[in-house]
């Protein structure tokens, strides 16, 4: 009996030895940056294997709806991207775009109808979609996304999204200054190739797009360029919080036990490259527009059942952006903060909660579903209400 027992306790000493020994080479390959790169953008994950994105009817689209095309950011990366028309602004032109030539990848789109329709329309609405980490702009729940976006106004709403540098077909690696420029060429060319005005330009982000959204919209304030508006979904405060936060299938966490110790984590993430300091972004972005008075919408939605983000990070972008309102006390906590909510929380039963935080310059929204999860979300209603809240509040 006892010699079984020695022999329990020797082979649980060594499992547990063994998964120590996996846990520190993990922590060690954290402060790698390659290995970093591919963990936080998941670039070399296409999901769209085996599938042509120059050729947009493979993923649903009508004959000439997709526009392939390509942009060139500041530092010379090549960005592919789509121009997608809304439905109903398709069936009004559709015999003149069946008889145009197949799209397959177009190296001038200004020469296609499709992009006329954009540009020539002085109500057309151009949604600048950023996506999540991982696949391409034809992964997964993102084309029925592109639907939900188009649905409130399926006459004027176009979208256009792309794929960042070392995603897809464009070129180069991910960084977070290098996203930041690639979004910066995809609004140059909405305001200056298609000659789309910023108060006709709304912001879609998801998940890590809405870092990249996030730092895009605080760019253009320092310049006093204020958009139509801006819906970021599944957002995080920063990629530190978000390691610490992260579980495996919504169960296993990665760094919850360094993340315990505070100064054991604040050094573990003096290694990480790329930060997003997203929460810090959003209360600068609203701070700025209201020192300028100029009017601004935000929208911020979660669903309680998101297994790759927890929700819990869309409260404390709620707080960060209101407390850069100036219409709450200085230095006001995060817990102060979620009681003054209390008393304006709309509860909806199943269908979650709202909070609605208003000033004399910007609407800041907060919407908590009970169920959506990480991708689903993007393509349900909430996101079509999303954007014609927007759009009938200007």
């Amino acid at each position: 009996m006892s010699d079984v027992l020695g022999s329990v306790l020797k082979f649980g000493s060594i499992s547990a030895a063994t998964a120590v020994s996996i846990y520190a080479c993990f922590l060690g390959l954290i402060a790698n940056q390659f290995f970093q790169a591919h963990a936080v953008y998941l670039h070399a994950f296409q999901m769209t294997w085996f599938k042509d994105l120059t050729v947009p009817e493979v993923f649903g689209f009508l004959h000439n709806q997709a526009t392939p095309f390509s942009l060139k950011s500041s530092d010379g990366e090549t960005l592919f991207a789509w121009h997608i028309l809304p439905p109903e602004l398709y069936r009004q032109h559709e015999s003149e775009l069946l008889t145009e030539p197949a799209a397959g990848f177009v190296h001038d789109i200004t020469a296609r109808l499709a992009f006329r329709l954009l540009r020539d329309d002085p109500e057309a609405i151009l949604i600048l979609h950023m996506h999540g980490a991982g696949g391409t702009v034809g992964s997964g729940y993102r084309v029925p996304n592109y639907r939900a976006l188009s649905a409130g106004r399926p006459d004027k709403i176009h979208v256009l999204t792309f794929d960042y540098r070392g995603f897809g077909r464009s070129t180069g690696t991910p960084t977070e200054s290098g996203l930041m420029l690639d979004g910066i060429a995809v609004v140059e060319w909405a305001i200056k190739v298609a000659g789309i005005p910023p108060e006709r330009i709304l912001f879609f982000a998801q998940s890590m797009g809405t870092a990249v959204t996030s730092a895009l919209i605080t760019h253009y304030a320092l310049e006093s360029t204020v958009f139509a508006g801006t819906v970021l979904v599944a957002p995080f405060v920063d990629v530190p919080t978000l390691v610490a936060t992260y579980r495996i299938a919504g169960t296993i966490p990665i760094l919850g036990p360094i993340a315990k110790i505070p100064v054991l984590f604040k050094y573990l993430s003096t290694f990480i490259r790329d930060k997003w300091l997203s929460g810090d972004r959003l209360a600068q972005y609203v701070s700025m527009n209201e020192a300028n008075s100029q009017k601004y919408r935000l929208t911020i939605i979660h669903a309680q059942d998101d297994y790759d983000v927890p929700w819990t990070h869309t409260p404390q972008m709620f707080w960060r952006a209101v407390s850069g309102t100036g219409t709450v006390p200085r230095g006001l906590t995060f817990d102060e903060m979620e009681s003054k909510k209390a008393g304006i929380r709309k509860d909806r039963g199943e269908g979650g909660t709202v909070v609605e935080w208003q000033t004399e310059n910007g609407i800041i929204r907060e919407e908590i579903l009970k169920y959506g999860l990480h991708d689903v979300i993007m393509g349900n209603p909430i996101i079509t209400l999303a954007v014609m809240r927007i759009l009938d509040s200007k």
